[in-house]
């Protein structure tokens, strides 16, 4: 049997008795909320006005398109450029894009 291995009697173990430190207080539940009710911001004394908040909620998914269209018009931008650049950079010509008239135009 190797030195560390516990005996027969230690096998099971040992109960240790906790006692508690300080006086004990009775457990009582609180009168009061610990937390103050926030139903007092929930409403208003004041109707709500809800042609103003439509016109507020439209105003503020016009700017969120107006912000998607700009991204979109930067990122093909730059995809543009990069292009550009990759040709250029590689060594060919022409390769700016040349918007050129029809040569027999109707009249």
């Amino acid at each position: 049997m190797p030195p560390n291995a516990p005996e027969r009697d230690d096998e099971r173990g040992q109960i240790l008795p906790f006692q508690r430190r300080g006086p004990t207080r009775p457990r009582v539940p609180p009168t009061e909320a610990p937390v103050e009710d926030v139903g007092k911001y929930a409403r208003s004394e004041e109707p709500d006005n809800y042609r103003q908040r439509m016109i507020n909620n439209g105003l503020a998914f016009a700017f969120c398109l107006v912000l998607v269209a700009i991204g979109v018009w930067l990122a093909t931008t730059i995809a543009e450029m990069r292009r550009n650049q990759d040709c250029v950079l590689s060594g060919r010509r022409n390769c700016a894009q040349l918007n050129v008239p029809p040569a027999n135009p109707t009249k």
